[in-house]
Order: structure tokens, then sequence, then C-alpha cells
């Protein structure tokens, strides 16, 4: 579906500060909201299935050895131990479960992990299979696909003109090339970005008209949450207006899409969560982010259902992106869905927590970052009395 809105309206759009023009904005990005998907919703969790020890040097990841944050890490899960995590998702509400692992690429023997992990969690729930693992050939793709995973998720971060200014050891033309193998091995993509990593509104326009271009099934919006020592760990939050008022606009721009809001969806939007869903947003990340706590899952299902949005699952694949009956994945029927069992808080479940499963190592030495940028934020943690 084309954009509902042109380049030169969206910069415009961009500009407005008055509350109740961005309030009007919301309405417009609501009314597209409710023409395209009605009262469904789509959510998501995931879990972290290997982190830390990253090569790359993405300017707002703590995961980088770039980085002087502290480096959150553990190996890579078992199949047995995404299976528990997953169950804690479906046992939250959530309708996806994503596997994500941190760097460019996985060894053969961490990809088959994922492989047979996917296989798990199609067998013994009723999730729909996400992954996210990095840079992938064809090939990839395709045995991603044979397991049971239906999307993958490799995001473009920021607008190709602002790129080097947030990665330069991870070229936007390979991701790209990624994107293009997950379409091209018959999966749905997820293909978003990050907000406020010193971006310009003009590039934030050029960023969702990209992202129209790539036209992904999904697109996950983040907003930085800013980590002490690393390139934009000074960074203020966004004011959540303005936040706001970027996903109508996003939503103008990808009417047909799949939104979520993910990392620093409770840092910078605060009290306005439930506004920024009303400006065109399907689902967010249930649980816990990467590195990051979130809400209790009680929290997240009344957000949409005080909307009048629909947050239990159904039996079909079609208008409504929930989770299928596996038909064409694995024979049988789908397991029983724990519907009417469904938990409020995150402590009656094994969900995916950073803030225990997470090693969080000083680093002993940080090689200068290629593009000659200091790492920030740290002096802040010294004046609060913290350690860095």
């Amino acid at each position: 579906m084309p954009p509902l809105i042109t380049y030169e309206e969206a910069l415009q759009l961009g500009e407005i500060e008055d509350h109740a023009q961005i309030e009007a904005l919301i309405e417009r990005a609501w009314a597209a909201r409710l023409e395209n998907f009605g009262d469904s919703t789509d959510l998501c969790s995931l879990v972290n299935a290997k982190a830390g020890g990253c090569a790359e040097d993405c300017g707002f990841c703590a995961q980088s050895r770039f980085a002087e944050a502290e480096t959150p890490m553990h190996a890579m899960m078992t199949p047995e131990q995404i299976l528990e995590h997953a169950r804690a998702a479906e046992a939250a509400g959530a309708h996806r479960f994503c596997m994500v692992t941190q760097g460019q690429g996985l060894s053969k023997r961490d990809f088959q992990n994922i492989l047979d992990g996917a296989k798990l969690v199609a067998e013994k729930t009723n999730l729909k299979r996400c992954a996210s693992v990095g840079h992938m050939s064809v090939t990839r793709a395709k045995q991603l696909k044979e397991a049971g995973i239906q999307r993958v998720h490799h995001n473009v971060e920021t607008a190709e003109s602002y790129y080097d200014e947030v990665s330069t050891t991870v070229r936007y033309e390979g991701r790209l090339r990624t994107i293009d193998a997950v379409e091209e091995a018959g999966l749905e993509t997820c293909v978003g970005g990050i907000l406020n990593l010193g971006e310009s509104r003009e590039q934030r326009v050029e960023m969702a008209f990209q992202l129209a271009k790539i036209d992904p099934t999904s697109v996950p919006i983040n907003m930085l949450n800013p980590r002490a020592g690393t390139k934009f760990g000074d960074r203020d939050y966004m004011d959540p207006w303005e936040a706001v008022k970027w996903i109508a606009i996003f939503r103008l721009i990808l009417p047909a899409a799949l939104f979520r809001l993910c990392g620093g969806r409770v840092e910078n939007l605060g009290e306005l969560q439930q506004l920024a869903v009303k400006a065109g947003i399907n689902g967010v990340m249930m649980g816990n982010f990467l590195t990051t706590l979130g809400s209790e899952p009680e929290d997240d299902r009344a957000m949409f259902e005080e909307l009048g949005l629909n947050v239990a699952r159904q039996p079909d694949n079609g208008s409504d992106p929930r989770p299928d009956n596996r038909s064409g994945w694995l024979e049988g029927e789908a397991p029983r869905t724990p519907v009417d069992e469904l938990i409020d808080r995150q402590e009656e479940a094994n969900f995916w927590n950073p803030e225990i499963q997470l090693k969080r190592k000083k680093k002993t030495s940080v090689p200068p970052r290629p593009d000659g940028a200091a790492n920030r934020g740290l002096e802040l943690v010294q004046v609060e009395g913290g350690s860095a």
C-alpha cells in the first residue's frame, strides 16, 4: 500500500509541536490503523539467546567491544532454554516469539541451536516464530523457514544518510542484502530502526520512506535508551509528545505494516504509551528487552484493551496477524493455548530477565572507535555516585 502522505507533507508534519495539532495527527493515524487492521493486535516477546562480545561498533549498543559500558553477556542458550522462555511469553499473552542473538552472524553450532529451538517452539507452543540473528545468506534463511521460523528481523537502524554516524563496521548495503535474502527465501520481513540517535527530523522522514520502499511486513519502533559508555550515552530521552508524533507520521507513510513499540518505550514515552498505541501501533514487545527490563504483561494487555482492541489469540493467520495452527509446518493439531490462564506479573513465569540472566562484565581494554568518536555518559554515572 502506498504512503498516505507525501514526502513534503511528512516534512511539514515533522515540524509541528503544538499538542492539539499532534492530537489531530494521532486521530488521522488511528483511522488508518483501524482501516487496515480493525481491532487486531500483534503482541511479541523475545529472548536474548546469545549476548555480549559483539565485534561491531554500533553507537547505541553496550554489547559492542568498542563501548566502555559494562558488557552484558551470556553464552548461547540451549534449544530447551529457548523453549522455556517461549512458554513464559505464551503464558503472558504474546502472539509471537523472537529468538535474538548479537553480532553480524552465527557460527554453525550456534545457528543449529536456533534451528533446534525454533522447531521446539513450533512443536510445543501456539506462538508464531521470529528470529533476529544478524546477516545471512538465502541458504540460511531457507533453513530458518524449514525449522518453522516465519519472520526474520533485521533493522536498518536509521536513515541511510545518517547511517555512518551509527555504525561503520556493519554496512547499510549489507543490511539490505540480508533483507533481500529473507524475502527470496519466502519469509516475512521485520525491519525498523531507532529514533533519537542524533538524526534530524528530515532524516526521520528519509528513513520512513526508505522503509516504505523495502515494504516490510513488520516495523519495530525503538527509541534510544542511552547506555553510559556508548557513543550516544549522554543523549536525553525523547520528548514523549515528539515520539508519539513520529509514530503517527510513520504510520501514515507505512499504512499496511505491523508496527510494534520496542526498546526504550517505557523510558521515553512514560504515561503516553497508550497515546502512542493510538498513533498507529499494532503491538508491543512484551516482557523484557535485550538488556533492559520492560512492563508487566497485564499492563501491556490493558493498554490495548482500553482502546477497544482485541489482545486474545485467534486461530486465523489472515487479516488478523496472530498464531496459526501450524498447517504446513508440522503434522498434527496445535497444542492447547493457555488463553484462560494468562499470567499478569513477570514473576509468575520464567520470563527472560536481563537483570538476572545477564552477567555485566567490565571490559579490560576498549579499542578506539573506528569512527574516532568518544564514548559518552560515563561522567554522568560518576557524578551520580555510581561506578563506570
